[in-house]
């Protein structure tokens, strides 16, 4: 037989975390529910280097030129339109999922990088931004310089 041992706290836990749950459901809408491109959400990466900030998005079907970058202060926004190119006459779709209209995505960026120096590249629908680090903020390299010890004299027991 195995004994279990009742811990009232982790009750309260797990009924807080399903109320989370319902709430955010109720005014969110479910967890599972992916947004896709044209309906105001871009996916993002977002990574570092020692001397850069490297952010990718994926926005397919878009002209580079149709992208807008800005940072504000410690704020990333990346803005842009989806075209449609055609226009169907009659809308009796049987599944219609690609999305066209404009988008955009703002997300906090680590602070001390210098915006002003930042490029953008774009290639088979990836938009990659490569934000510098400003030298302040770079990691250093210290070295540890040993001193020699003198060495230890020992008197022999007689």
């Amino acid at each position: 037989m195995n004994l279990i041992r009742w811990e009232p706290c982790q009750e309260i836990a797990t009924e807080r975390n399903s109320m989370e749950k319902l709430f955010d459901d109720t005014f969110f809408g479910p967890s599972w529910v992916v947004t896709r491109p044209g309906e105001g959400y871009i996916p993002i990466d977002m990574y570092q280097t020692d001397d850069k900030i490297v952010v990718k998005a994926t926005v397919p079907g878009i002209n580079p030129d149709d992208i807008e970058i800005t940072v504000t202060g410690d704020v990333l926004t990346i803005k842009g339109e989806i075209k449609t190119e055609e226009k169907v006459e009659r809308e009796d779709y049987i599944q219609k999922e690609c999305r066209y209209g404009s988008f955009a995505r703002s997300i906090p960026l680590p602070a001390g990088l210098t915006a002003d120096k930042a490029e953008a590249s774009f290639e088979d629908g990836i938009l990659t931004l490569e934000i510098p680090k400003a030298e302040e903020i770079k990691p250093k390299v210290i070295k540890v310089k040993a001193k020699k010890l003198a060495p230890v004299k020992t008197e022999a027991k007689k």
